[in-house]
């Protein structure tokens, strides 16, 4: 299915590309809205106040937003200083409530978009309705999930969509509170060209120390925009404190980025061209190496059938990863990157071998 977005450039006069948003985790007094609000008014660049109104918790007794009374809190917002607003919602009420209020822009949270009957109650509540709407990844890192939420949105009839790219929960934990799989959206940009994909980096990092760094890369990937959770006070936040700035910090923070061209200046084509052309000869280059080493694998496999020898070969494995990882780090390759190659070689490796063994071995050439 094709997906139909317009451009951020086409939903309001006043937004463009990049689409910087700001605003704390949730909404929990008018006072603290207010005086956050003020302050990010005066960042040019941002042109999106984001504020949570319900907060999904894990656990009943944590602080679950302030419901209605603050979409009041940010209808003030909007009156007072120009931005425009955004809230997360999560059934058809919290749609009927945020329209009541004139919220501009919705988004639907990682923990609704994994069940694809919460995604079409909503869809269901936004029919008829004329409004941008934003998609975080679901929690899990599941593409097709991502994407059915989209397709969803679209059936119902919104064409002002945005993704949003806000970390993946894994079992490997690292620094960051959710791993960034930059390879998940940099997929779906690839299948939808025209969709517009921007970066939390907040939920990413979980914790201020990393938001530059995660930020900035989310730029270098061609991401046109950026939400960033803002408190005036974050050390007196009543959620996810450590990963939220003051507006000075958001300030401080834009000021060190590099937004660059996302499609590049006209006098650097003919370059880049050369470049990328270059690197079309090597990939088949390397694609051609590649088949030639199966043919030989498959070779080795019918010589191991024949005199009945096992397919693994332990030591062999082992002493391939010492020199091939010892002449890649010669060659400036990167440790982790060549174990990974090597790991995926030696599956196919083995598959094809065992297809011989058993008799199975599958015509590729289809």
């Amino acid at each position: 299915m094709t997906l139909k977005s317009i451009p951020i450039s086409r939903w309001q006069e006043q937004l463009s590309e990049p689409l910087l948003i700001g605003g704390p985790c949730s909404a929990e007094t008018e006072e603290q809205l207010l005086a956050t609000a003020r302050e990010i008014a005066l960042i040019p660049q941002v042109k999106v106040f984001r504020a949570g109104i319900w907060k999904p918790r894990t656990r009943p007794d944590g602080f679950e937003g302030a419901g209605e009374a603050g979409l009041k809190w940010m209808q003030r917002v909007r009156q007072e200083t120009g931005l425009l607003t955004t809230v997360e919602v999560a059934n058809p009420h919290h749609i009927e409530l945020a329209l009541k209020y004139g919220i501009d822009i919705l988004w639907i949270g990682a923990r609704t978009v994994v069940n694809p009957f919460s995604v079409q109650e909503i869809c269901d509540g936004l029919a008829g309705v004329d409004i941008p709407v934003m998609v975080k990844n679901p929690v899990n890192p599941d593409i097709k999930l991502w994407i059915g939420a989209l397709e969803r949105l679209n059936r119902s009839g919104i064409d002002k969509l945005i993704a949003i790219h806000r970390g993946f929960f894994y079992y490997q934990r690292d620094q960051y509170r959710n791993s960034p799989m930059w390879e998940i959206p940099i997929e779906l940009k690839r299948l939808y060209p025209a969709l517009p994909v921007i970066c939390d980096p907040s939920h990413i990092c979980g914790k201020t120390e990393y938001l530059a760094e995660i930020a900035q890369k989310a730029l270098d990937l061609e991401m046109q925009g950026l939400m960033i959770e803002t408190h005036i006070d974050p050390a007196a936040a009543l959620t996810d404190a450590q990963q939220q700035l003051s507006p000075s910090g958001l300030k401080q923070l834009l000021s060190g980025l590099i937004f660059r061209n996302l499609n590049g200046f006209q006098e650097y084509q003919s370059r880049l061209d050369e470049l990328r052309k270059e690197i079309d000869r090597i990939d088949w280059t390397l694609l051609d190496i590649l088949s030639r080493r199966m043919k030989i694998v498959e070779e080795i496999g019918e010589y191991k059938k024949k005199k009945n020898i096992t397919i693994l070969q332990i030591r062999r494995w082992r002493n391939i990863i010492h020199d091939r990882l010892e002449n890649g780090r010669k060659l400036g390759l990167g440790k982790d990157f060549l174990m990974r190659l090597l790991e995926l070689v030696h599956r196919e490796s083995i598959q094809r071998q065992m297809e011989i063994m058993h008799g199975k071995k599958k015509d590729l050439s289809e």
